[in-house]
């Protein structure tokens, strides 16, 4: 690389649960600057995750947790040209990484959900998420899966 590498800009701590993951999260919600109707959102849906969560006695945010974790892949498949034909070689994730696309995961998919507001279909994918279900899940599994049926290929790494 020519450049140095940019400097990593600390996050500050959202107002409600004084966690950087959660402003990380509502960044990523955020349309056109709209930070505080991201923050409206994400906090209607976790008030909804609340009502939905039945008898477990963890919080709304510790669902939330989960959920992302569960969401969370651990590799992937990037293309690689080796001889004339490109081959999909599973390599592991950075933890930044990792974090990031279990976050737009959720989102995007909660987006094409269908119920009435954004706070509604992310509370019900987060919910979905959490018990290992959902859309989400399935692109964590499916991209599980890729790595899987590509493992005789590894040893191509780059």
């Amino acid at each position: 690389m020519r450049k140095t590498k940019a400097k990593k800009r600390p996050l500050l701590p959202d107002p409600k649960f004084n966690d950087q993951l959660v402003t990380r999260f509502v960044n990523n919600l955020m349309q056109d600057g709209k930070k505080s109707i991201a923050f409206k959102i994400f906090y209607d849906a976790l008030d909804i995750v609340e009502t939905k969560k039945g008898e477990t006695e963890k919080t709304a945010l510790e669902i939330w947790k989960d959920a992302l974790t569960n969401v969370m892949p651990h590799v992937e498949v990037r293309s690689r040209r080796v001889g004339g034909a490109n081959f999909q070689i599973p390599m592991p994730i950075r933890a930044d990484r990792k974090i990031s696309m279990a976050m737009k995961w959720l989102i995007s998919y909660s987006k094409k959900r269908n119920d009435k507001s954004m706070a509604l279909k992310l509370a019900n994918e987060v919910v979905a998420a959490s018990r290992e279900e959902g859309a989400a899940y399935k692109k964590k599994s499916d991209t599980h899966k890729m790595a899987e049926a590509n493992k005789a290929f590894s040893h191509f790494k780059f």
